[in-house]
This record gives structure tokens, sequence and C-alpha cells, in this order.
């Protein structure tokens, strides 16, 4: 039988992502791109980031806006995240990443919950694939506030209940909500978190246009601030040509 948690249930509306491993640079692109024409000669010109010249960037802009996206496609990048279990069923559906997420089956589940807040709008408007979201009232907000805390602290305690009955954790788990915050790590390489950036942002220079739920969004921003620390001219080239993935 699991022992049951004497943790105080948390409410929060922020999102953690934290960069804990890179292999990932301007330079990367470069050798993987010049090996077209230049062989085994590209590993000794490799270089350093810092060695980059004007002839590297305008490389790295041509391959983006010309769409030759494999030499983009050699680094790595891995981010623990945690979010709502919803945020994650949503990031899942890009099949360019590698995932491993906190299991409910072998671990008891903490009572930590995302609750909107005050800045989230929340009446939406518009017609499907073009919908805007605008702001909420306080009555809104308050209504929103009160049937989160209530059905989340009703239905961990139906599940704190089953684990004292003896009941396995897999089958516990199944009445909690989906607010309920879990963890991951997910691996991928620029261009494919440039196609996941394209998808889950709204973003005034990209060229077409997205809708993304903003708790995704919030991920997706934070990922795209770490990586324009790894490859500010890769970042700078894909805001400059419309933010669509090569």
């Amino acid at each position: 039988m699991s022992a049951v948690t004497d943790v105080d249930p948390e409410f929060r509306s922020e999102m953690t992502v934290e960069l804990v491993r890179s292999a990932a640079r301007d330079s990367d692109v470069l050798f993987a791109a010049r090996v077209s024409t230049l062989g085994e000669q590209t590993l000794d010109d490799a270089g350093s980031d810092a060695d980059l010249e004007k002839r590297d960037r305008g490389l790295i802009n041509y391959l983006m806006r010309d769409r030759h996206g494999s030499p983009f496609e050699h680094n790595s990048m891995t981010f623990y995240v945690q979010a709502p279990i919803f945020v994650f069923r949503e990031f899942m559906r890009h099949r360019i990443a590698s995932y491993n997420e906190e299991s409910g089956r072998y671990r008891e589940l903490k009572p930590v919950f995302y609750v909107p807040d005050a800045t989230r709008n929340l009446i939406q408007v518009g017609k499907p694939g073009a919908y805007d979201f605008l702001p909420g009232t306080p009555e809104q907000h308050a209504a929103v506030e009160q049937a989160v805390h209530e059905q989340s602290l009703a239905a961990y305690a139906a599940y704190q209940r089953m684990l004292e009955a003896g009941v396995a954790r897999e089958v516990a788990r199944i009445v909690l909500p989906l607010n309920l915050y879990s963890s991951m790590y997910v691996t991928m390489n620029a261009r494919s978190l440039m196609n996941f950036l394209s998808l889950r942002t709204k973003h005034p220079e990209a060229a077409v246009p997205s809708f993304p739920q903003r708790e995704i969004e919030l991920v997706a921003e934070a990922m795209e601030t770490h990586w324009a620390t790894q490859m500010p001219h890769t970042h700078a080239a894909f805001t400059k040509n419309g933010r669509v993935a090569p």
C-alpha cells in the first residue's frame, strides 16, 4: 500500500522550463551545411561561435530563408518542464522530440494544481482557427478560482482515499484532474524546436498566424528564450524570415 502524502495542496499558475543539457551552437549549422561542398574539410573549419563572420551569418540566413532545413538538425537541447497535464497532452502531439514524463504508476503524485491567474484571458470569441481571447470579469475569475480549488481538492481527496484502501497507484490516479502538474524531460534539435515555436507562439513577426492555448505558449516562450542564448544567429534568422521552420 502506498504511503499517503502529507504535502499541503498547492495552487500555482507558473510554468517551469529549465535547459539542463545543450549541445547547440550556430557553428553547428555551418559545418553541417558546408559538408555538401567541402566534405571532411568542414570539421577543420568548424570553429566556435565567437569566430562567426558576416558570410557565416549570411549562410545561416540563406538556409533559413530558402528552407534548407537539415543543417539545423545537428544539435541537441534537453529541457526540464513542469506544467499541468493538459499542456503535456498538447505538447506530445509534436512527434519531433523525445519525451520522458513523471509516472503516476510508479510514484504518488503531489497535490500541485494549475489555476489561471488574473492575467489569463477567459472569454473566447471568433471562429475555430481564429479565436480571440478577451479578459474576464472579476466575477468570472473568482468563479474559475473557486471551481478549480473545489474540484482539485475533491479529486485529490478521492485519490488519497483509494491509496489508503490499498488501491494501486495506476488505478487511483484515474480520478485526478488535468490541471495537476506533471514533469518531463524533452529533447529536440533546433529545427524541431522552430516547428514547435511556429505553432505554439503567437508572434507579430510570424508569416503564418498561430492561435495557441496560452498555457503551452508560456512553455514555448521560455524554451525560445533559452534557445536564443544558445544559437542567437539562428534564432535571429528564424524571426527575420517569418518564424517558419525550415
